[in-house]
């Protein structure tokens, strides 16, 4: 019955030994220390903010060249002045052109603003900018040009361009957040 030697009723109960261990996963699960930020696809609707800057800065800028203001002259040919000879606020127009263009050159070339000084807000001030000047320009004809010079659609063209340069900047901000 047993061993010999061995009382039936003192024999040690033996544990089951444990079964083996999980098999590691291929890849342990890794935290981060801080939460990624992740921008929007390239594509889609909020992306437009860029495209929209160039394009609205190049439409601002060729339309200071563009007729502000025209009107029959009385004995002559139709007058026309250009945005350019209109006075500073005309080049003010043209030149503020040319910085969103500057902008948008260089956030293609990799080059971008220091974070406390957000391309979004420098897109909106230029073009709230922009959008004084022309309509300053809007408002009030210059006292060298004729009496019956009326507006023209150069000057239209520009508020429209300036104003597009604020939605612009609008979107960008969008993007940012």
């Amino acid at each position: 019955m047993g061993e010999p030697g061995v009382h039936p009723c003192f024999t040690a109960r033996v544990q089951t030994p444990e079964s083996f261990p999980p098999p590691e996963t291929e890849e342990p699960y890794f935290e981060p220390e801080e939460e990624a930020f992740v921008r929007p696809a390239a594509g889609g609707f909020w992306a437009l903010g860029g495209r929209l800057t160039w394009v609205a800065g190049l439409v601002l800028a060729l339309s200071a060249f563009t007729d502000w203001y025209a009107g029959p002259d009385t004995p002559g040919p139709t007058l026309a002045v250009i945005g350019w000879h209109t006075g500073t606020l005309g080049k003010l127009v043209f030149f503020i052109g040319l910085a969103l263009l500057g902008l948008a050159a260089l956030r293609e070339a990799g080059f971008e603003l220091p974070a406390t000084v957000p391309e979004s807000l420098v897109v909106i001030a230029l073009g709230s900018l922009a959008t004084i000047f022309v309509l300053i320009r809007l408002i009030s004809i210059p006292d060298s040009l004729q009496p019956t010079a009326g507006r023209g659609i150069g000057i239209w063209i520009s508020l429209l361009a300036a104003l597009a340069v604020i939605v612009a900047g609008l979107l960008r901000a969008s993007e940012e957040l």
